[in-house]
């Protein structure tokens, strides 16, 4: 029997909480599984934000600067997230990718306009990542460049070919990618052993030493906020989209914030470690990087072989990764503004071919890295525009339409990114970058 107290009561033995314990542990772990089913979109576009265009402006920062511009990453980032989550919110609120709302709203000639020049963001895109995967397995293995790119298209090709499985096992290849690069670079921050309190400092204190700092910075920028990704996260939520009620979309939205959250931190970080190694290993060793394969030949003799693979591993990650999501925004943009099917594989031959030509004819890969990125400047107010015009519309996103501080801050951010790329564009054709 039970054992009743002076009032009567039933003495329960006391078990610590364990009844309770197992709903709470039951609890936490269907909300755990119910995030990972929305998991993926972000990852795949954060390897926009982590591409060779990145390795190149972070680690030339870092090794001029030091840990001084460490700041204009995260302020990059931030903005970074508040352009694709409003990316993500158009494809959830209206079923349709940018591209396709674009083709809804603007007469056919403009989307005409929109496609061609999103045509070149890509290709000019995919030159770069296309061009950090060739110089990889340059690194990695002595390969020459035009076998190492060959090899790097066809690797390219397997990747986007698994998404006739399902998106959800590019997502998985993708996001694999990016946890190689975050190991490498991991490694890397290990072995160089920064001072952390300069890193401390230089986050979150802004500090523009001279002109050339000003013009990395804004080569930052122009490197980590790209065009094609913000058309492509639309496009990518929409594999999730299987609720269409407002509460299905809210919760939805709610679920791909905590992704992108997740995701363009660890690209955070990753871009960070590119400056901090930088600035831990080359600017306390007085040695100025121009060029990626500087960076790795110099990291062997003052770090050690280990790592010098690290970051021919992480370089050749992000070079394919990119080049693969390059390939995939491609065909969003293509079929979404003016409703044109090719087949795939010609499509993505056909965004290969400018780097493949270029690799051939033994140009420079970093100037045509400088050049591919001078492009994008030119094309990245269109996608944040046009994402403005339809978000901000209440006949096409209903309750999901852009609140007055949302739109104030979008367009604030929108003029920032185009007078910064317009200083990046200035800074180039004047011989200054």
């Amino acid at each position: 029997m039970q054992a009743e107290d002076t009032a009567g009561r039933v003495n329960l033995p006391d078990t610590g909480g364990a009844e309770l314990a197992v709903p709470r542990k039951r609890e936490r772990k269907g909300k755990l599984l119910q995030l990972s089913k929305y998991l993926g979109p972000a990852f795949v576009v954060s390897v926009a934000y982590i591409d060779p265009g990145n390795f190149a402006t972070n680690i030339s920062g870092g090794s001029k600067f030091g840990y001084t511009l460490v700041w204009v990453i995260m302020w990059s980032n931030l903005m970074a997230i508040f352009l694709q989550t409003l990316s993500a919110k158009l494809g959830i609120a209206t079923g349709h990718n940018l591209p396709e709302m674009c083709a809804k709203v603007f007469p056919r000639p403009v989307n005409w306009v929109f496609w061609i020049m999103s045509e070149v963001a890509a290709m000019a895109t995919d030159l770069a990542e296309f061009l950090g995967g060739t110089l990889g397995l340059n690194l990695l293995f002595h390969m020459p460049m035009l076998y190492a790119g060959l090899l790097t298209g066809l690797i390219t090709f397997f990747i986007c070919y698994t998404e006739k499985y399902g998106q959800k096992i590019v997502e998985i290849i993708i996001t694999a990618l990016v946890a190689v690069i975050s190991v490498a670079y991991l490694l890397e921050i290990f072995l160089s052993k920064p001072d952390w309190a300069q890193v401390g400092i230089h986050t979150f204190i802004p500090s523009l030493p001279n002109s050339e700092a000003v013009m990395i910075a804004v080569g930052m920028l122009g490197a980590t906020v790209m065009p094609h990704v913000i058309y492509l996260h639309s496009q990518l939520v929409q594999y999730r989209c299987v609720d269409k009620s407002d509460e299905g979309k809210r919760h939805h939205l709610k679920m791909e914030k905590i992704d992108i959250a997740l995701a363009m931190n660890i690209a955070f970080f990753v871009n960070a470690g590119m400056v901090i190694v930088s600035a831990a290993v080359f600017n306390r060793n007085g040695v100025v990087v121009e060029t990626m394969q500087q960076a790795h030949k110099s990291l062997e003799p003052l770090l050690g072989s280990l790592s010098s693979g690290a970051f021919g591993i992480a370089l050749l990650a992000a070079g394919l990764s990119s080049s693969a999501v390059g390939t995939m925004a491609g065909q969003t943009v293509m079929k979404g503004f003016v409703n044109i099917s090719i087949p795939v594989n010609l499509r993505r031959l056909i965004t290969m071919l400018p780097a493949l030509i270029i690799i051939a004819i033994g140009i420079n890969p970093m100037k045509a890295l400088v050049l591919s990125q001078v492009a994008l400047s030119f094309i990245l107010p269109l996608p944040i525009i046009q994402m403005l015009f339809i978000t901000g519309r209440k006949d096409l996103m209903g309750s999901f339409v852009n609140k007055k501080w949302v739109q104030a801050l979008g367009i604030l951010i929108a003029a920032v990114i185009i007078l910064l790329n317009a200083v990046l564009l200035y800074l180039t054709f004047t011989g200054q970058s």
